[in-house]
């Protein structure tokens, strides 16, 4: 009897590892089939990014906690570290500035499995397929209303009626860390415990870092704003006397809610 337990244990798959049957398989690809061709309908371009890279360029410029996500290994061709995406928007992003290196608007789309460490979720997979759209070389307000609207529009020929759709804009962030002297692994962490609307990580991480008043009580803000568009007239009075950046990106939010 375990003898013949262990030898079923062999085909056991790693926690969060799953095989996907057939009549799942087939709805999953009828999702892909049909978000692909609304993406390509709204003049995105499908690129492939490779399953795996040398981790120099796979992880330049990305957070911390992708890099933690990021399985590692030993190329045996070379000796130099690589590693497998955990995330392709990174890698769509290379593609377009040292690729395809176009003037003005770039759409491209992407879908794939990526591969991580460790799951989002208590029961989520660590091998999720990831789709996406990228606007390049458009900063505006309209660029990031084109792309909420293809989020919902997406979302609903999938069947999903009820979206919920949680807006930022990455400006506002950016602008504070220019009145400061972080480096970019300290903007990394503090970036993360904002994300996470964490209050307490973000208070000790301005004391450990030495944050400024003003920066702090603007991260305090940004972390404790919650709510529906009416949330955003409470905060005009502190985003109107900011650095012309910082107010800039909040006068951009506040377009991209109102519609």
């Amino acid at each position: 009897m375990i003898q013949s337990m262990q030898k079923d244990d062999r085909w056991l798959l790693p926690d969060g590892i799953e095989e996907t049957l057939p009549e799942e398989a087939r709805r999953i690809e009828s999702l892909r089939r049909r978000s692909l061709n609304l993406l390509e309908s709204w003049g995105y371009e499908l690129v492939m990014p490779p399953l795996m890279e040398y981790l120099d360029s796979l992880l330049t410029g990305v957070g911390r906690s992708l890099e933690i996500e990021t399985f590692k290994l030993t190329d045996q061709m070379t000796g130099k570290m690589m590693g497998v995406r955990a995330d392709m928007t990174p890698q769509v992003a290379r593609i377009d500035a040292h690729y395809l290196r176009r003037s003005g608007a770039s759409r491209l789309c992407y879908f794939g499995p990526v591969l991580r460490t460790r799951p989002d979720c208590l029961g989520c997979s660590r091998v999720p397929l990831q789709l996406g759209a990228e606007l390049f070389g458009v900063a505006s307000a309209d660029a990031d209303i084109e792309i909420v609207e293809l989020l919902v529009e997406t979302l609903r020929r999938m069947g999903i009626e009820s979206v919920h759709v949680d807006l930022g804009h990455m400006g506002i962030f950016q602008g504070l860390m220019k009145q400061t002297d972080l480096d970019d692994n300290a903007q990394s962490v503090l970036m993360e415990a904002v994300t996470c609307k964490s209050a307490p990580d973000v208070e000790r991480q301005c004391d450990l870092l030495g944050i400024n008043d003003y920066v702090r009580e603007l991260l305090m803000l940004m972390t404790d704003s919650s709510g529906d568009v009416g949330q955003l007239s409470k905060l005009a009075d502190k985003f109107s006397n900011a650095p012309e950046e910082i107010a800039a990106a909040f006068d951009n939010l506040v377009v991209i809610a109102k519609r």
